[in-house]
């Protein structure tokens, strides 16, 4: 799966791939390989209480030859109380079974839109991180919630209808044949044409159903990158083109909902009219053969109540593939979402044990994204990094500054070279004991709708009030809290007026309380004003004190006491050294950080 562009610079679309009925169906049985046996059970009481409805019209046709033959001597009405018991309890048996089929069905939806959640979610956290350079987060949410539901909803109540609706299929033409096999060639000749137009109108509906699938998740993809930059779009005057592009995908929904429910429901009145069809011609044939004496009219009688039965199950069937289509397109995008490439799995890797130095080093690290191999974004990075100190990255925007952070943090692996802490390569290091050494303040701050509380102590174990309000004071947020409605319980929501600096201190607190051995801070100060920059940088020099640090700065007047200041340009360092020296040499960073002041006045 690939992702595109717009054509208005919109978010990527998912590009379409084959799809096998086939396969999706085998992968998706294999996939409920572990409820088999309740699937089973639940498929044979549903065959049950199908063939316990079928014999009731031949005891209905001995209940009308009882009357008939007792117009002129006298009904039996003892005969009649007997059969009519019989089909009281055959119907009460069937009603049962059917019962606890729906119930058994019921606890295999739930349990399989249970374990496929789960699935993708813990799938999420097993995906490269490349994949979600890709690919849409809206996309990837339309296959948590409506693929997923499409998926149980739709199969746990087809696969009931096909079973039960093909054992009374069988029944029926057995039950028919026995009675009288020229009444019962009639009715199969019409059913078998509406097989044949059921499988063609499968055939050719299967690709919209796919469609809308993929159509719905563009479009969620869409709507929620939309969204999240609303403002962007706002100050932009970007409305029309977004409206634009909205409509576009829109209709493509349209048009593959449409096809997807013509096609779908034609089989109903098709299956309809070919029923009516089959029940006029039994009744002129029976009406025919009565007339010769060859059948009695409880035959008739019953071949009537045989008729709608028969056709019944076709038209149930027509409606279960309908459902059936829908589950498999639903299917094809989650295991799609669940085949894609991991991680590399690291069991078998030993958790890192002992006390963390915060010595780093990067040995002629090289790397390039994966689906670019030939563009080297870092070329050849080499550095050793005491513990303690405090290092700055610095360089112009694209110099490969964040990258670093990405492959020291394992997000991303490196093409050549290594990179090591405290003397251990980190591909030799588990990826959970590499981020527990970090803690990570990013540019772009996340807060989730919960308390102030639980978002500063988020993940961190035996955290203590007075730790969270230490924290919180030396970022200078301690007064705005107090200020909200109930201080640290104040939920925080949409509805909460929390400015993006106010947010970003936050999650310097949260950064504080977690009190990793190493951090790394992406810009954290960015979207503070000057005065809250100075409060902060004062708590992020305590905050820093005796642990290895990296800093990546585009503001240079806040890294001016850093111990080594790294300096990036097209993925080389070009400069390193302390302020003073740098600023000495007169270089490249002589020259950002003047071009800084210069432009502010």
């Amino acid at each position: 799966m690939e992702r595109r562009r717009g054509p208005h610079g919109g978010p990527g679309r998912i590009a379409e791939k084959p799809h096998d009925l086939k396969k999706t169906m085998a992968n998706l049985l294999a996939y409920c390989s572990r409820d088999l046996l309740v699937v089973a059970i639940s498929l044979l009481f549903a065959a049950g209480g199908a063939i316990l409805i079928i014999i009731g019209p031949n005891q209905i046709s001995r209940i009308t030859d009882l009357i008939k033959d007792g117009i002129m001597t006298g009904i039996d009405l003892n005969g009649i109380a007997r059969v009519g018991i019989l089909l009281i309890i055959l119907y009460g048996s069937g009603a049962i079974l059917s019962f606890l089929q729906h119930y058994l069905m019921a606890g295999f939806n739930q349990r399989l839109s249970l374990r496929m959640r789960r699935d993708i979610v813990a799938k999420i956290n097993r995906l490269k991180l490349s994949y979600f350079n890709f690919h849409e987060y809206g996309d990837v949410l339309s296959r948590i919630t409506n693929d997923v539901d499409t998926v149980s909803s739709s199969l746990s109540n087809s696969l009931a209808t096909v079973v039960s609706s093909a054992a009374q299929f069988i029944g029926c033409l057995v039950m028919m044949i026995v009675t009288n096999w020229i009444m019962a060639g009639t009715s199969v000749l019409s059913t078998v044409f509406a097989f044949i137009l059921m499988t063609l109108i499968v055939q050719k509906s299967q690709k919209h159903f796919v469609a809308r699938q993929r159509n719905l998740g563009n479009l969620n993809g869409y709507i929620e990158e939309m969204y999240a930059g609303h403002s962007v779009i706002r100050t932009s005057n970007a409305d029309e083109s977004v409206k634009a592009e909205f409509g576009r995908l829109n209709a493509e929904v349209k048009k593959s909902n449409f096809m997807s429910q013509f096609l779908g429901g034609l089989m109903m009145p098709l299956m309809t009219f070919i029923g009516n069809f089959g029940f006029v011609a039994v009744c002129v044939v029976g009406a025919t053969l009565a007339m010769h004496d060859i059948i009695s009219f409880g035959v008739i009688t019953a071949f009537m109540i045989y008729v709608r039965l028969f056709q019944s199950p076709v038209q149930q069937i027509g409606q279960a593939m309908t459902n059936i289509q829908s589950a498999a397109a639903a299917a094809e995008r989650v295991f799609e979402f669940l085949n894609e490439e991991e991680l590399e799995d690291e069991s078998e890797k030993q958790p890192c044990s002992g006390a963390v130095r915060g010595e780093v080093e990067f040995r002629h690290v090289k790397f390039a994204y994966p689906d670019k191999p030939d563009e080297t974004i870092i070329h050849d990075f080499s550095v050793h990094v005491m513990p303690g100190q405090k290092v700055a990255i610095v360089g112009p925007t694209g110099a490969g500054k964040t990258t670093l952070v990405n492959l020291l943090m394992r997000f991303y692996e490196v093409s050549d070279g290594d990179i090591l802490i405290d003397g251990v390569s980190i591909r030799d290091m588990r990826r959970s004991d590499v981020h527990e050494r970090f803690g990570m303040v990013l540019q772009d701050t996340w807060l989730f709708e919960g308390t102030v509380r639980e978002n500063l102590i988020y993940n961190t174990r035996n955290a203590t009030d007075e730790q969270m309000k230490r924290a919180a004071k030396a970022c200078g947020v301690h007064t705005f809290i107090k200020a909200l409605p109930q201080g640290y319980d104040t939920v925080l929501s949409d509805n909460t007026a929390v400015s993006a600096g106010q947010k970003q201190l936050m999650t310097i607190a949260r950064a504080m309380i977690q009190n990793s051995p190493m951090l790394i801070l992406d810009e954290a100060t960015s979207s503070v004003d000057t005065r809250t920059e100075l409060l902060t940088q004062q708590a992020m020099d305590r905050l820093t004190e005796n642990r290895t640090s990296f800093v990546i700065a585009h503001r240079l007047s806040t890294i001016r006491n850093a111990d080594i200041i790294l300096v990036l340009k097209d993925g080389d360092i070009v400069e390193q050294g302390s302020h003073e020296e740098l600023m000495k040499q007169g270089g490249f960073y002589a020259e950002l950080y003047n071009s800084q002041f210069e432009s502010a006045a």
